[in-house]
């Protein structure tokens, strides 16, 4: 499995079990350094880089803990423990680090420093969360990641507010263990339906469901992280499965 994320020039891999980051040129695509990650085994739940703080965050689901990665030169590293299995991390409108912890049934947030700002209890209607971005309305848009997968606009108070399951106003069918999202500009939401290997895009205003149109040879094999750079016109997609490859999809219109 790989998860990915972008800011500014640069583009981050993480891949399971790995000890390092690989950071790539957004520009040429080619390697350019590895930034060391001092754990054992580094579980690619997530990662997100937070451009107020000039950092990077991964999360590490076999021990519940976030590693926040300084990246002005000096590539220091700070831990700190979380609720169990943390998966998906985004950061918010306050710039602070949203952690979907898959075990406990609920969202953490935290300062960059690692403190507790605030814990979501996901309410019924809502299992197994695997990443969670918030919206302009202050809402979370929250991944479940079981079969048939479903897709679940929640409230502060984790109660659902609406949930994409199998949509009625498409025939793209259900979801199967959905991992990652993006959220554009609009709060439209894609969607990485893992075990469908495809990417579904979810419009909020009208609540169709469409698979996007993204042409690979051999196919988009168990899509894990998403990435989405709208300054680029640009999608990042992880795979979880098959080469394990980070495919790169430009001109991708939402």
């Amino acid at each position: 499995m790989c998860a990915v994320t972008s800011l500014g020039d640069d583009v981050f891999v993480v891949r399971d079990c790995s000890q390092q980051v690989e950071v790539y040129d957004a520009v040429t695509l080619t390697l350019q350094r590895h930034i060391a990650v001092p754990q054992p085994r580094l579980d690619p739940g997530g990662i997100v880089a937070c451009r107020n703080n000039n950092c990077l965050y991964a999360s590490d689901w076999y021990g519940d803990s976030i590693h926040r990665v300084e990246l002005s030169g000096s590539n220091a590293v700070k831990k700190w423990s979380v609720a169990r299995s943390p998966r998906g991390l985004s950061v918010n409108i306050a710039h602070n680090l949203v952690v979907a912890c898959n075990g406990a049934n609920k969202l953490q947030e935290y300062t960059t420093h690692g403190s507790l700002v605030r814990e979501i209890r996901l309410q019924s209607g809502v299992t197994t969360p695997w990443h969670a971005i918030q919206l302009s309305t202050g809402d979370y848009v929250v991944s479940q990641n079981t079969s048939p997968g479903v897709v679940s606009v929640v409230g502060v108070d984790g109660r659902v507010i609406y949930s994409y399951g199998q949509p009625e106003t498409s025939n793209v069918g259900p979801m199967k263990y959905p991992s990652s999202l993006a959220v554009t500009k609009n709060d439209d939401i894609l969607v990485a339906d893992q075990y469908n290997h495809r990417i579904l895009s979810i419009n909020r205003s009208t609540c169709c469901v469409q698979e996007l149109a993204l042409s690979v040879d051999g196919g988009i094999q168990y899509p894990f992280g998403l990435c989405l750079d709208e300054s680029r016109g640009r999608l990042y997609v992880g795979e979880g499965g098959g080469q394990h490859r980070v495919l790169v999809f430009d001109g991708v219109r939402l």
